[in-house]
Parts: structure tokens; C-alpha cells; sequence
């Protein structure tokens, strides 16, 4: 699906081929250690071979989220049929730890000089750019093509994490934001050299919840509780005008804002986050043990989940800032406003 959540690679641009599909999880828990024992095939699709991390170190500052039921989904006035946000039911999951932050710049730049990695929009020499932000030299590196559904969205020659916004850019001030212009499986590859994995769509839903039940968001059912902002979303009119009344007009810090009651930070709104998931809108419907203990989403797709929002997200077009909503992306496609987080 392409809006101003997710332009695909393959969009409204000269025909990329994607790379091979990361494994889901390529590496394999084994005795005290995390990620050992990958196999070849595994290494050979990462491009480098993960260390071997004691578990220690590796939930080292991570949330460990409890085993348990949980309401996942929507059934929103305002959500989207067609994103497959219900039907509301109980889901369990088991414990696990997830990062309480998204993946900074900084984080993904030790992953890439220790490993040598490099990103798909690095490899493609493109990535998508708001448009409000090409400016200056990358203003001269729009490459030919739209989106015709989000002509807001730009292919910009040169565009990647290191420069997010295109030739010209850089991340020098934004250590602490979250990395951007990363694909599915530049996500799954950072997670595989962390020791760590992307987490299922009901993983994500039940840490991004806090422990709220019914809730439209991590803190509660209205958006500005006494008129205080608690995500970087798009505030004025989208897309021409955004008054940056949250303190951001691009990604803010990744623990920007308050956390919720699982001390997660940005699960709505600043940047999407990748999910294993591959996406359907109604593999979850069925009442069957496959989709309500532990669901890990169908065993093939087209595109992966992606989910939170980010800060391109406004009410009047696209309020998948709720925690139940969802949409998706081809697996090679990257943008200026989607990331990640991990779990364990």
C-alpha cells in the first residue's frame, strides 16, 4: 500500500530488483549465548557472521514485558478497513524483552563499522525523501518518477541513514534519533549482530500498549491530555503545512516525549517500525491457536508489517498513530521515516 505511511521502492521509479530475503531469525539461541552457531546460508544472506553475545549482554537495557493475554486490535470509528485493524481479541504472548527505544543513528552506525554492512538504499543509490526536506544539493538529485498517490514523496539519488534528507545532509546532530532510510532487511540483519530479532506484530502491539487495555494510544484514549504532546506527529495541514507544535517537524530523539507503562518510548508517532510479520489484513481474523498464542503473522507475503506511525502522520489523512494500527511495506523499501526496535 503506498500513502504518506509507506512509497515501496518499486514505486513510481525505474525497476529495482530486491535482494534475497534475510531469514526471519537467522541465528539460534543456544546454552548461554545468544546468536550462536549461525549458519552458513545465514551469514552468507546477512553479508557478515553475528558474534557470539552472552544473554546478559544482550537484554542489557532492554524491557522485559511479561507473559499474558492481551486485547489486541481496533475497532476504531476512524481506523481502516482495509488495513485489517480487527477484529479486537485476546491474543497470548509469551515473556520476551523488547528495546525501549528505537535503533539511534548512533547504535547503527557501531553495527555498520563493525560489520562493514551496508543498506539497501545504499546499495540501490536511492531512497525516498519528504519533499518538504530536499533542499540545496539534493534538491539537483531527484531522480525521475512519483508516486502518484503520495506525490509528496520524492526518490532522491544519494538519500540513505548517513543522509537522510539526500546529498548534502548528515546525521551529525542526530545521534540520538532514530535511524532511518532502513529497509526490512537492514533491520533483521542489525538485529541478527545484536543478538536480538524484529518482533511479531503482537509483540509489538502488547509493549507498545503499556498495559492499557482498550486504549487509542500508550498513554491513554486522548491525544493531548491536558494539552501536552505525547508523540511527534504532523500538527497544521498535511502535507503543506506543519506548525511543529510538538517541538519536531522531522524525527525527534528516540526518548523524546514520556514513555508508557512498560517504559517504551515513541510506540506512536516519530518513526514506523519494521515488525517479522509478513502482512495480511485477515490471516489474523480466524478464532485458531496459530493466531491467538504466539502468532507469528503468514508464511508468506508480499510486504511486512510496519507499525506506530511516524511523524508524517496527521488525523486528517493518515492517524495510524493509534497502537492498533498497521500497514506495510515491501521488505527492500526504505524511507526518511521508518525504523525499528528490537526484541529478545
Amino acid at each position: 500500500m503506498s500513502s504518506c505511511c509507506s512509497p515501496s521502492h518499486s514505486d513510481g521509479h525505474p525497476t529495482v530488483v530486491p535482494l534475497a530475503t534475510v531469514p526471519a531469525d537467522p541465528t539460534a539461541a543456544a546454552g548461554s549465548t545468544v546468536g550462536a552457531g549461525p549458519t552458513a546460508a545465514a551469514g552468507s544472506a546477512l553479508g557478515f557472521e553475528p558474534p557470539r553475545r552472552a544473554r546478559a549482554e544482550v537484554i542489557r537495557g532492554m524491557v522485559a514485558v511479561p507473559e499474558g493475554p492481551f486485547l489486541m486490535g481496533g475497532d476504531d470509528p476512524d481506523a481502516f478497513p482495509d488495513d485489517g485493524e480487527g477484529p479486537v481479541r485476546e491474543v497470548f504472548v509469551s515473556a520476551f524483552h523488547i528495546d525501549p527505544k528505537a535503533v539511534s543513528n548512533s547504535q547503527f552506525a557501531a553495527f555498520a563499522k563493525a560489520t562493514g554492512y551496508q543498506t539497501e538504499a545504499e546499495r540501490f543509490g536511492w531512497s525516498f525523501v519528504f519533499a518538504a526536506f530536499v533542499t540545496g544539493e539534493a534538491a539537483h538529485r531527484v531522480l525521475a518518477g512519483r508516486v502518484p498517490q503520495a506525490p509528496w514523496w520524492l526518490p532522491v539519488e544519494g538519500a540513505d541513514w548517513r543522509h537522510p534528507a539526500g546529498p548534502g545532509t548528515g546525521i551529525g546532530d542526530k545521534r540520538n534519533h532514530p535511524v532511518v532510510h532502513v529497509s526490512w532487511a537492514d533491520a533483521n540483519a542489525y538485529a541478527a549482530w545484536a543478538g536480538k530479532r524484529l518482533p511479531t506484530e503482537a509483540e509489538w502491539e502488547k509493549a507498545a500498549r503499556g498495559g492499557l487495555g482498550r486504549a487509542r494510544f500508550p498513554w491513554g484514549d486522548e491525544f493531548t491530555p491536558r494539552g501536552q504532546h505525547r508523540c511527534n506527529t504532523w500538527q497544521g495541514e498535511f502535507p503543506r503545512r506543519n506548525t511543529g507544535q510538538d517541538g519536531y517537524l522531522s524525527t525527534a530523539p528516540v526518548d523524546a516525549y514520556r514513555p508508557n507503562g512498560y517504559g517504551l518510548f515513541n510506540t506512536s508517532g516519530n518513526v514506523w517500525e519494521w515488525c517479522a510479520d509478513w502482512f495480511s489484513v485477515d490471516w489474523h481474523a480466524p478464532d485458531a491457536a496459530h493466531t491467538r498464542r504466539d502468532p507469528a503473522g503468514p508464511e508468506a507475503g508480499a510486504a511486512r508489517v510496519m507499525r506506530g506511525g511516524s511523524y508524517l502522520c496527521h488525523d486528517s489523512y493518515c492517524n495510524r498513530y493509534r497502537v492498533a494500527a498497521r500497514t506495510s511495506s515491501t521488505p527492500d523499501s526504505s524511507t526518511g521515516h521508518v525504523g525499528f526496535r528490537c526484541v529478545a
